[in-house]
């Protein structure tokens, strides 16, 4: 099922080579990069993907109380409900398509820090709502923001991590969405949902404020022709002791090589189509196993059903099984490699976390920002659809159709995993995007 990503070199493939063993002199000054500054780093991006996942199921607890709301302005109809519920995936499709400018433009640690001003402002709107287009205008807010972090803060994590660790702090965004889909269940069990709104605003917060004492991403900094801070920048995150003269000359001639403007032309390139067809596929496949409506409206799902719990006690236990899933992934991801994870697992071990990575690992540089905004874009588009139809699906067909049709989505993601995705462990950015330039078959198997 699995095969080594490089193969044999040849006269025109060029594997980047493992790093030359150092000449004695130099020995003393050589230290193993650190990781602490690149975990704290990784911490204050993805703090971005806790609020994502804490406004994205603002909803399933909400939705039943609005429903029976006192205040006319406030209680929510059916189709109310379904547009309360699903208006979050536009915005975050919004977000994805302004991640395809801001990315490149402004760099992605800076975009990660721009989504703080709609989602702080969508949390309060529907904190002090008076009307549903207050609650709308809240939630089409935070869907923005949650869009544009989706697309930018895998790019920013990958791109600062080094091979040994990349596939674990890959995992991070999804292990902090899901951290504050829980955190959200759990806050519901006690509070009002006002002040659940009001609640959101800790994490934007924090997140802003560590943010600006991070770097940007080299890649980016070399982008854009600052080379001296671009050094600074992987000095910072490596450690003042680690010798890294290596993987910048290497990050630096990717770079160049990559530094004009994308053509149309070069687009339909297999080596620039491929890897983002892949990352596409992923993201609308992802969506369609259901993943978005289930947790929007998971406490109204656990009110169809015969289960003994009270719904939004089940809905908290959904959330701690989830965290734990994607804990166990993070733990392994690094170990077993990403395909057979995705091969084995379900959504909270795989298709959750590694498809955010593997579009992050596989996406050509001169196209990364633009594509990572695209794939978005595309996986939130297909939510809107699934979200806003779910409960109208539910209501006349009743669970049992839609679940069905989301099992027979897992049956296709295994075909596509065997047959499409390659596996990564391991490699540098530099070394994946070389192997997709190779046009081999074996990147099929």
């Amino acid at each position: 099922m699995q095969e080594p990503l490089l193969g044999a070199e040849t006269p025109d493939y060029d594997t980047f080579p493992e790093r030359p063993p150092p000449a004695p002199g130099d020995r003393a000054q050589i230290r193993k990069p650190q990781n602490r500054r690149v975990f704290l780093a990784t911490f204050a991006a993805v703090l971005g993907n806790f609020s994502f996942g804490y406004a994205l199921v603002y909803t399933s607890p909400v939705i039943p109380i609005l429903e029976r709301h006192l205040d006319p302005a406030l209680r929510l109809t059916q189709v109310q409900s379904s547009w309360f519920g699903s208006v979050f995936t536009l915005g975050a499709a919004a977000g994805g398509l302004s991640a395809m400018l801001l990315n490149d433009l402004l760099g992605r640690k800076l975009s990660i820090m721009v989504s703080a001003v709609p989602s702080a402002t969508g949390y309060a709107l529907m904190a002090g709502a008076r009307g549903f287009w207050m609650l709308l205008l809240g939630r089409t807010l935070t869907g923005f923001a949650g869009g544009l972090t989706a697309a930018c803060i895998p790019v920013y994590v990958s791109e600062i991590s080094t091979p040994r660790v990349r596939g674990a702090l890959g995992a991070t965004p999804q292990l902090m969405a899901v951290f504050g889909s829980l955190s959200l269940y759990a806050l519901g069990l006690q509070l009002p949902w006002r002040w659940l709104a009001a609640a959101g605003e800790g994490p934007v917060f924090v997140m802003t404020l560590l943010l600006s004492f991070m770097p940007n991403s080299p890649r980016f900094l070399l982008s854009k022709g600052r080379d001296e801070e671009a050094m600074r920048a992987l000095v910072w995150l490596r450690g003042p002791h680690t010798d890294v003269r290596w993987e910048f000359a290497q990050i630096q001639d990717n770079v160049q090589q990559q530094s004009s403007r994308m053509s149309w032309a070069e687009a339909r390139d297999p080596h620039v189509y491929r890897p983002i067809a892949i990352a596409l596929l992923m993201r609308f496949l992802q969506q369609l196993t259901g993943i978005t409506p289930i947790l929007v409206y998971l406490q109204s799902i656990f009110d169809r059903t015969a289960v003994l719990l009270p719904p939004q006690d089940d809905a908290a236990i959904v959330g701690a099984v989830r965290l734990f899933s994607v804990l166990i992934a993070t733990l392994t991801m690094d170990l077993a490699g990403r395909k057979v994870l995705l091969f084995v697992s379900g959504y909270a071990m795989g298709w959750g976390p590694i498809t955010w990575l593997l579009m992050s690992e596989i996406l050509p540089l001169r196209a990364r920002g633009v594509a990572s905004g695209l794939c978005v874009l595309a996986s939130w588009l297909t939510a809107f659809a699934l979200t806003k139809s779910f409960m109208l699906a539910v209501n006349n067909f009743g669970l049992q159709v839609p679940f069905f049709f989301f099992a027979a989505i897992c049956l296709v993601n295994l075909v596509f995993t065997v047959c499409c995705v390659p596996e990564t462990r391991g490699r540098s950015l530099e070394q994946i995007e070389a192997f997709f330039r190779t046009r081999r078959r074996s990147f099929l198997r």
